[in-house]
This record gives C-alpha cells, structure tokens and sequence, in this order.
C-alpha cells in the first residue's frame, strides 16, 4: 500500500451543492460516505477517500481555476465504455456540463474512451473507460 493515495481534500464554495454532485457521481462509482461533519463530507473507496470542506468566505473571492498553480483536474477508473455512456447520459441528464463535446468520448485520443466535465465549482473531472475494453 505505500505510495497509495491515502485522500484528497478539496476546499469547495458551496458545501450543500458539492455534496449533491460529488455524493450521486461518488456512489455511481462505489464510492460510500464515510465522514460528515457540519462543514464537510467524504466518501471512501476501499482505502482511499475524498474529503469536501466549506471554504471561508474570506477564501471565496478568488474562484478556482485548473490552469491555475494547484489542482488540474481529479481522473476516476470507470468498469467499461458503457459505464462511461451510461454516466455521459446521466450528467447531461443533471445539466453538468460535458467538456470537449466536438471529440467526446475519443478526447483525450483515439484509444482513449472518457468523459470530461466539470464539477460546481469547475473543477474538471474525468471518466475514463480501460483501453481495449468495449
């Protein structure tokens, strides 16, 4: 296990919205809850967990950015190509928004089967299916 990521903590502006974004994708892909407190929420898989705090509101002024100095994007395993269309369907479904729509799902190249989208606070996220896996 050394090595393995243990978590990732991610500061959001609006805990109540995170939760119902992050809680519906996480639990899709076998995530659970596993910790809830009055300014934050995680979900654990296996042993590894995702934690969700409110930021202060003295930290809201400047909203988050990938091509920012820090997080670019976080990238989750998907069982199969269908799982990766079954979720396209729900997130269009949940008005999030799909990134690179003119090349989905080949976006990241021609053997490479993902979707990219963005959380609430844009925070880009991505599905991707195992290659040779159709």
């Amino acid at each position: 296990m050394q090595g393995l990521i243990h978590h990732v903590e991610i500061f959001v502006s609006d805990l109540k919205r995170s939760k119902e974004f992050w809680g519906w994708l996480l639990e899709e892909l076998g995530y659970d809850v596993y910790q809830k407190w009055d300014k934050g929420q995680s979900w654990k898989l296996g042993e590894t967990y995702l934690v969700f705090v409110q930021a202060e509101e003295r930290f809201l002024d400047v909203p988050y950015h990938r091509s920012r100095v820090g997080l670019n994007h976080l990238a989750f395993h998907a069982a199969s190509r269908a799982k990766v269309d079954e979720l396209t369907l729900a997130l269009t479904e949940r008005n999030v928004t799909i990134l690179y729509q003119d090349k989905h799902p080949f976006a990241g190249g021609k053997d490479y089967y993902a979707v990219f989208f963005e959380d609430p606070d844009r925070i880009k996220v991505e599905l991707v299916a195992p290659q040779n896996c159709y």
